[in-house]
């Protein structure tokens, strides 16, 4: 009796002919578009939602019983109420505006470690921190005219990348003392964020993390088109002076 044909691996044999069956092997970097599209665009909402909130036209509002916009600048940032509602009010909004950038940042990291866990966690905070950016600078409540994002953006960055954003308010405080133009330091600290971030961060290094460091630090700086053009005039107000700006 011819047995050799049915001999496993042998030419001829039922083994070598039979189908082979493919076999699934799960790509983590692969994700269910079902489940990252709708997880993202809800990571957005919230983070948006986040910054949106306007707490400096909010603080003005309830405090002074007047509207942030109406006076100095019109922005709705900690610089302005400072100049228009005093110390109190200022850092009141700084401290506000900086813990609801830290909150969306966490929460969307939360978030996406539940729905998105193959997602590098710095990727997803990065896009929550973007997220919360914009809505601060263009919040849905105020017909998307909002602030300048630097209270906002140092909390994002405090989460993302702790040592790289005190270091970035490190470059503020000493501009800030030299030259005395809160614009001119702002825009010093949002431009040295990415460089910071750069060298400083550790571990886990996605590329979107960077990406959405330097769109942020850019949004930053473009957001201060008017203060520059009035440096550029020489018309731009030192913090101290009486006159809003």
């Amino acid at each position: 009796m011819a047995v050799a044909p049915y001999i496993t691996g042998m030419p001829g044999s039922r083994a070598t002919h039979a189908p082979r069956q493919r076999v699934f092997q799960p790509r983590p970097h692969l994700l269910n578009s079902h489940v990252v599209y709708p997880a993202g665009l809800a990571i957005a909402v919230v983070a948006y939602l986040l910054g949106s909130i306007p707490t400096g036209y909010l603080l003005y509002r309830i405090f002074r019983r007047q509207d942030i916009r109406s006076f100095g600048s019109g922005n709705i940032g900690a610089t302005n109420v400072l100049r228009a509602g005093g110390t109190g009010l200022g850092i009141a909004t700084f401290l506000l505006d900086v813990l609801k950038g830290c909150a969306a940042v966490w929460l969307g990291g939360y978030l996406a470690s539940l729905w998105m866990p193959a997602v590098p966690l710095r990727t997803a905070e990065a896009f929550a921190a973007l997220c919360a950016v914009l809505g601060h600078m263009f919040p849905i409540w105020l017909k998307f005219r909002g602030g300048k994002g630097v209270a906002t953006g140092f909390g994002v960055f405090l989460v993302v990348s702790p040592w790289a954003a005190l270091s970035a308010i490190g470059v503020f405080a000493v501009v800030l003392a030299v030259s005395r133009y809160v614009s001119v330091s702002s825009i010093a600290a949002a431009f040295s964020f990415p460089i910071f971030a750069w060298f400083l961060v550790t571990g886990s290094r996605p590329q979107f993390f960077f990406i959405a460091g330097a769109l942020v630090s850019l949004l930053i700086i473009v957001k201060h088109h008017t203060n520059i053009r009035r440096l550029i005039d020489g018309t731009e107000v030192r913090i101290g002076a009486h006159k809003l700006a």
